[in-house]
């Protein structure tokens, strides 16, 4: 098990309530089942739609279970937005 930081943006920090907070966990999968299970549906809704960085490298289309956390590491949930 890892320890860090999930920092949530926009949609992902409303449904969560908190702009920030820790993990423990070994995985991303672990880091957002831990988070989903502290919030109502809307939180998870949020974060199937959202994209995610771990220490600013982009997840992409991997696994989340295939995500490794690092110690000190920072997870950051990026909900869709629109803008320009």
């Amino acid at each position: 098990m890892a320890k860090g930081t999930i920092r949530y943006w926009a949609a992902a920090k409303a449904a969560a309530g908190t702009g920030e907070e820790p993990y423990d966990a070994a995985t991303l999968a672990e880091a957002l089942a831990a988070a989903s299970g502290r919030r109502d549906g809307e939180f998870a809704r949020v974060v199937e739609r959202s994209s995610f960085l771990v220490n600013g490298d982009p997840v992409g289309k991997r696994a989340h279970a295939a995500v490794e956390l690092p110690e000190g590491g920072v997870v950051e949930v990026l909900p869709p937005f629109a803008g320009g």
